[in-house]
Parts: C-alpha cells; sequence; structure tokens
C-alpha cells in the first residue's frame, strides 16, 4: 500500500519547495492581522557552517567571509526591528529557536550580538523562555557555550551523526570522535540545558554492531533526547554528487537494513527508559519537564528572522527564497544583504493555505507524532468528522498501520516506522504538484 518506508521526511507541510513568489508581495502587518501574537514561536536562522555535510539540504553557506557575516547581523538587525513594528509591538514568545545552519559557527562576540540584537528587538527577555540552540562537533566551544546558557540556552541540540569516525566520514561528515566527546563534555559543564543527540542510520558500511557501538556511546551521556534520522540521498548534496553514496530511487536492500537498524535503536531506547515521541524523537522518561515535544519549530504562530527562516500564520506560510546548491545559496544570501529596510514589511516567497490544507496540515502534524490526532480536538476546531474529511485513514486502520478508538487515531509501531510514507501519502495533489514542478537549485 505504502511502498518504500524511507520516502521522505514531512518536517514541514507544505515543503519549501511548494512555495511560490507571492504577487503582490502582502504587508506582513495584514498577514499577521487576526492571528494571535500572545505566545509565538520566534525562530532565528544563522545561515552559515563549519563544513557542508555530505546529507545536508538545508539553507546554508561554509565558511563565509568574516566581513559577510558582520553584514548579515546588521541585516537580521534591521529585519527583526521591521517585523517587530509588523506585528504592532504586543506580540509575545512563549520559545525560541536559533538554528541553520550552525549557529555556534559565530564566535561567543557574534553571539553575544545575536542574542542582544533579538532581545532589543523582539523584546524577548531569553532568560525567561525555553530557549533551543543547534551546534556541531567543531563549534561546540566552552567560550560560545558560556555565552548561550548565561544568555537563556535551555536545550543544545548537536548533530553527532556517528561516534565511528569511518561512518561519519562516509556520510561527509569529516570529524573525529575525540572532537565529539570533547563538545559533548563540554556542553554537560556549561550548565543544566537540556541535551539532544542527532544520530543516522543507514550510512555506507554501517552494520548492527557499529550501529550498537554508536548508540551506547550516546547513552553514556544520558541525553535528555535523541532523534533518529535515517539517511537519505538527495539532489545537490554532497551525497548525491558521489558515487560511492546509496542510490537514490528504491533500493530494497538499503530500504530494508534502514528498516532493521531503526528498530533495534528503537527497541534500545525503550529498553533504556526512553519514550518514543515520533519516528525520529525520543525523550528519557524521567527528563524534568512536561509529556510530549519540547521543542517544535513547526506549529502556527512562528515568526523566522533571517535568510532562510520561515514564518507561520494560519493561513499563510512565507519566508525567502530556498536552495540547496552552493551557487544558489550564496546568490540568495547576497540578495539578503542587499535589501533595502522595506523588503522585510512584506512576505516574499510562500504558500496560502485554504480551509482543506489547513485540515490536512493539523492531521499531519498530529498524526506523525505517537500521541496520535484527537477525534474531538479535530472536530472542535474545525467543525466537521476527522474521518469524514480524510477517509483514507480507514486503509491505514485496515492495513494495520494505525489505531484507533473512541476519539484518538494513532499510528502502531510498524505506523511509526512507516511515518517516511506515510506522511508523502498524505499530502494533497496540489502541493505534491507544486513540489515536483520546483526546479532542483
Amino acid at each position: 500500500m505504502l511502498g518504500s518506508p524511507y520516502q521522505g521526511y514531512l518536517y514541514a507541510y507544505p515543503h519549501k519547495t511548494a512555495y511560490r513568489p507571492l504577487r503582490p508581495r502582502p504587508d506582513l502587518a495584514g498577514v499577521w492581522a487576526g492571528e494571535r501574537t500572545d505566545a509565538l514561536f520566534l525562530y532565528v536562522h544563522v545561515p552559515y557552517c563549519e563544513m557542508r555535510c555530505g546529507f545536508c539540504n538545508l539553507f546554508t553557506r561554509a565558511l563565509p567571509p568574516a566581513e559577510q557575516v558582520a553584514r548579515y547581523l546588521d541585516q537580521l538587525a534591521l529585519q527583526a526591528g521591521r517585523v517587530a513594528a509588523a506585528l504592532g509591538g504586543q506580540a509575545r514568545f512563549a520559545r525560541v529557536a536559533i538554528g541553520g545552519g550552525t549557529p555556534t559557527y559565530l564566535t561567543a562576540a557574534e553571539l553575544t550580538r545575536l542574542v542582544d540584537t533579538v532581545e532589543s528587538s523582539v523584546g524577548v527577555r531569553l532568560a525567561d523562555v525555553p530557549v533551543s540552540v543547534e551546534t556541531s562537533p567543531a563549534t561546540a566551544t566552552p567560550d560560545r557555550l558560556a555565552v548561550l546558557v548565561a544568555r537563556g540556552a535551555s536545550r543544545i541540540s548537536i548533530g553527532v551523526q556517528s561516534f565511528v569516525d569511518a561512518e561519519a566520514h562516509a556520510a561527509g561528515r569529516p570529524q573525529r570522535r575525540a572532537e565529539v566527546e570533547r563538545a559533548l563534555a563540554a556542553i554537560r559543564a556549561a550548565g543544566p540545558a537540556v541535551l539532544n543527540l542527532d544520530l543516522i542510520y543507514g550510512i555506507p558500511g554501517q552494520t548492527a554492531q557499529t550501529w550498537a557501538r554508536s548508540l551506547r556511546a550516546a547513552l553514556s551521556w544520558r541525553p535528555e533526547e535523541l532523534y533518529l534520522y535515517p539517511l537519505y540521498v538527495r539532489p545537490l548534496t554532497g551525497l548525491g554528487r558521489s558515487s560511492a553514496a546509496p542510490a537514490s530511487g528504491p533500493d530494497p536492500d538499503w530500504d530494508a537494513q534502514r528498516l532493521a537498524l531503526y528498530r533495534q535503536a528503537r527497541d534500545t531506547l525503550l529498553a533504556s527508559g526512553y519514550r518514543q515521541e515520533s519516528m525520529r524523537y525520543f525523550r528519557r522518561a524521567d527528563a524534568a519537564g512536561p509529556d510530549g515535544p519540547q521543542y517544535c519549530c513547526q506549529d502556527d504562530g512562528m515568526v523566522g528572522l533571517g535568510c532562510g527562516a520561515r514564518s507561520y500564520t494560519t493561513r499563510l506560510h512565507y519566508s525567502f527564497d530556498y536552495a540547496v546548491g552552493v551557487p544558489h545559496v550564496r546568490a540568495i544570501l547576497d540578495d539578503y544583504l542587499r535589501r533595502p529596510a522595506a523588503d522585510f514589511d512584506v512576505a516574499e516567497v510562500g504558500f496560502a493555505l485554504d480551509g482543506v490544507e489547513q485540515r490536512r496540515r493539523w492531521l499531519l502534524k498530529s498524526l506523525l507524532r505517537a500521541p496520535g490526532a484527537s477525534q474531538s480536538g479535530y472536530a472542535q476546531r474545525f467543525g466537521g468528522p476527522l474521518f469524514g474529511d480524510f477517509p483514507q485513514l480507514a486503509r491505514l486502520v485496515d492495513a494495520g498501520y494505525a489505531v484507533h478508538d473512541a476519539d484518538t487515531v494513532r499510528l502502531t509501531d510498524e505506523g511509526l516506522a512507516y511515518s517516511d510514507a506515510i506522511g508523502p501519502w498524505l499530502v494533497s495533489p496540489a502541493v505534491r504538484h507544486a513540489m515536483a514542478e520546483y526546479p532542483a537549485r
């Protein structure tokens, strides 16, 4: 029914490749009119890294000139002020994330400047709200971490990918385990922030034995959170250009290997005291904080700052342009740095969600999380029956990928394993068409 379990990671709906130029460009004040602004999510994007990993299709530039970083921080401050004005000066932020790229590519002084900009421009004191920051083994240095923790970072997420050096290299990540261990020690020494570790399975040469080594090494640090990602080979990435990488098309043997490694990791983490919150996300059961995801930057009511950041209202998702290839990323960044102030008063590219797409987005965001989708919650929000609007859910139940009781529809263990097939299967024809028409660049 679903085919390969690894068709695509639906971390946002709709995907940025479904966005198109908005003409005329709508004023942000009008876009946000009528939206709740008392508990917004603020996402700040730093589009720089010390290297471009072979699997990465994010909007980022490796090793930019120092003068460009300084200009970027200038422009980010300009954008932040204009966006805050468009929100009417009454917005309140309940959560903040600083992502990328790798925010800790910035020096300690630059990170201080970034945090100062955020606090002064949008009126949020980071020490008063949950703040998540992404880092990497090479840039998680004590001086940078000291700035972040002192200014309110409560969650530090580090992409380790593998504790086996040969596997990290095969994934296009030239790092050494000693560097990884030093970074993790620095994070734990910096303060009480939640530690999240990212690992990847399905890397060329990886086996059940080497995967077990990485899992043991990760668990030895007692991370509050773990994200486990299947490897994908995407167009225009380093792996996508490498003949030594796994094929990007259907590969039953690779699918079977990734599925076996996923199940191995799931069982290991469950036996080690972690709760599964989604296909990728596991949280230590005894970790402090409320149940459910502690960090999710895909909800409505998100304000994005920076060249690669998205913003979400109920009816419109918007951002600047998107690319993966180095020449196009650099061109988009150069364009952002040249923007006059008035360009930050409008939305540039995006996707307008009608009532049908709003319903579908709600379903996907709910169903792909372990607790599942509440039928009464859906009816209260949208005024109709969940199964009536999405009769295809019955096929998931009949096939054993989902179960439902009087109120909740949730994925079974097998359904969670097939999340990267169920998500794409539920994408609307309009969004699927827009994504297919997007020229890879």
